[in-house]
């Protein structure tokens, strides 16, 4: 097995700006330019962001970066320019679209669906393995291994557009997915026992790794290494889920189910196929869909759906998700859950199914404007693209839609060339848009958005701040998933995100900034632990919830931040004799549940069958 040397995702995060004579701020290069201004009064200009960056998935072979040269923008689309104080842009068309009648604006040329991929952002370039390949300018091409080049530090600016109720749109689902008889998923089976549950072992070593606790210092409840075979190039995990009494992950044909006590597992399934996406959500009562390969070789399209009791590995429906054109399932699944709904969105089109009993609610749109990628929860989210002349200058949109029917109770429509890139917050609802994709004019600009859909505000940030939500090891082109990222949260009136690390002193720091939703401008700071850094994970009891990462010298833990600020407070300290060990996840997901904490590896690589057996996998701390 075969694995590139061990390297870190590129951070990134706010680049500062340049205070003009007016006090307004402006992006550091490029002479002022002055677009229109919003249809309400905008938000004061924001201090220009680096995008947060792409983390690929770990354990591919290298390439080149995929975005040599610098995107263009087109035309500023057909917007009725209007006199507005936001002037100081740099040599780009001003960010704000104006309303235009009807909910997906002014029908474009047909074409082929292209909605350009997100590349890695903030940091000179360099080569992360992992990642797909986008379509050249020829058109779509199959998936290879691509390293996603990172770029500079970019501007925030204000993203402004209208608000549309949907009023057309085929919503009949012709395109109907087809139930795949050929592959058969294994029968749930239970296996022995990883660990005896006294937290002393790890199931294959003796080591006592309680030994070196000290008082107030949570106990190692388990540790589990690799026991899934795998490809060469190692495999991404997925989850995990909490279930009642199970956390459950998946890894290249397998998911499997433990217990959250002892990591004794419960159950294991088998799958045909490579797993290919999954959602981050489950339904209330356990149930998830994944997507696998449907077949074995590189020519599998990430296309055929599974249902899975995630209480007891029990496989249910299963189905082909049918492809609806000529370049339709070029990409991975874009998988959400809301209700019982499940997304598999893509290049090109859009299917959701009921999880409970895989019925179709609804498919492919009529129209130029094709849902492509989706968040769920307590609402289901739709990132939107509009077919255009320009797949250089995309016109995207932001739904709410039903999720028992899929239709759209409200549009925001940005300005021509932003890009919705992730969604931080579905409740309240904070998105995250992009422009361009080079180095050179890559600009960020996170929003918040009301119920109804229209702009509530745009965030602020200090010029002294850098940003960098992390948002997973990987990502699909146009399939790309929308929601899962750390180091954000919300709640009703205040959003909270973690500074990118300060590396300028003898150790790694950072904050978390509390924003305004009402403002969008900062509310306070808080400083991490000393020599730690901190990410906020979701609220917990009206607190922010935070991971406080281990450091060299200290173990890491969870810990809560008052919604008014101050200084964390730890409420499960892990040891910091296991701190090596925490600290050796690669892109670990952090899950806190009932007083106890669980890191998981984002992905499993290893350069040969003995070492990817003693690879660390999951960890579980506990008082």
């Amino acid at each position: 097995m075969t694995q590139p040397p061990g390297q870190q995702p590129p951070q990134g995060g706010f680049g500062a700006p340049q205070e003009p004579s007016n006090g307004v701020p402006q992006p550091p290069q490029g002479p002022p330019q002055t677009p229109p201004p919003p249809a309400a009064p905008p938000q004061a200009p924001a201090a220009p962001p680096t995008p947060p960056p792409t983390q690929p998935g770990y354990g591919y072979p290298q390439q080149p970066g995929p975005y040599d040269k610098p995107q263009q923008p087109g035309p500023y689309g057909q917007q009725p320019p209007q006199p507005g104080p936001y002037g100081q842009q740099p040599q780009q068309p001003g960010p704000y679209g104006q309303p235009q009648a009807g909910p997906y604006g002014q029908p474009q040329q047909p074409g082929p669906y292209n909605q350009q991929p997100q590349a890695g952002y903030g940091f000179p370039p360099q080569q992360y393995p992992g990642a797909p390949v986008p379509p050249g300018p020829g058109g779509p091409s199959k998936r290879k291994p691509l390293l996603i080049a990172g770029a500079a530090v970019v501007a925030l600016l204000l993203v402004g557009g209208g608000v549309y109720l949907a009023t057309s749109g085929d919503d009949s689902g012709n395109d109907k997915p087809v139930a795949k008889k050929s592959e058969q998923v294994t029968k749930p089976s239970v296996s022995p026992s990883v660990d005896d549950g006294d937290g002393n072992g790890t199931g294959r070593e003796d080591d006592d790794l309680n030994s070196g606790r000290k008082d107030g210092e949570a106990k190692v409840l388990w540790l589990q290494k690799n026991d899934v075979d795998l490809p060469r190039n190692g495999a991404d995990v997925y989850g995990p889920w909490i279930v009642g009494d199970t956390i459950v992950k998946g890894m290249y044909r397998t998911v499997s189910g433990y217990s959250v006590a002892d990591g004794a597992q419960k159950w294991t399934l088998k799958l045909p196929a490579d797993i290919c996406s999954a959602p981050e959500q489950t339904t209330a009562d356990g149930k998830i869909v994944i997507a696998i390969k449907n077949g074995t070789t590189d020519k599998a399209d990430c296309s055929a759906l599974q249902q899975i009791d995630l209480n007891t590995g029990k496989a249910g429906w299963k189905k082909e998700v049918k492809k609806s054109g000529l370049f339709d399932m070029m990409s991975d699944l874009s998988m959400a859950i809301s209700g019982d709904t499940v997304t598999a969105g893509r290049t090109g089109a859009a299917n959701a199914f009921r999880v409970s009993d895989g019925k179709e609610v609804f498919g492919k749109r009529s129209g130029t404007c094709q849902p492509f990628a989706f968040a769920g929860g307590a609402k289901l989210i739709a990132a939107v693209n509009c077919r255009t002349s320009d797949v250089n200058n995309p016109q995207h949109e932001i739904e709410e839609l039903d999720p028992n029917t899929g239709k759209a109770k409200w549009t925001y429509k940005p300005a021509r060339g932003w890009e919705v890139d992730k969604v931080y917050s579905v409740t309240p609802l904070i998105v995250s848009l992009t422009k361009g994709s080079s180095s050179d004019d890559k600009k960020w600009s996170i929003l918040a958005l009301r119920e109804n859909g229209t702009l509530r505000s745009q965030l602020i940030g200090d010029k002294n701040d850098k940003f960098a939500p992390d948002c997973g090891g990987g990502f699909t082109i146009f399939g790309q998933r929308l929601d899962g990222c750390t180091g954000v949260a919300a709640d009703a009136n205040t959003f909270y995100m973690a500074t990118q690390d300060d590396t300028s002193g003898t150790a790694r720091t950072n904050k978390v900034v509390a924003f305004n939703l009402n403002t969008g401008k900062p509310k306070w700071k808080a400083d991490s632990p000393s020599e730690q850094t901190m990410k906020p994970l979701r609220m917990e009891g009206g607190d922010v919830l935070l991971y406080v990462d281990g450091g060299y010298s200290k173990g890491g833990g969870i810990a809560t931040l008052s919604p008014s600020g101050g200084s964390p407070k730890m409420v499960l300290q892990h040891p910091e004799s296991t701190s090596s060990i925490e600290r050796s996840f690669y892109n670990p997901k952090i899950l806190y549940a009932d007083g106890r904490s669980f890191i998981a590896s984002g992905r499993v690589s290893a350069s040969n069958d003995k070492e990817e057996l003693e690879t660390k996998t999951m960890m579980a701390f506990g008082s």
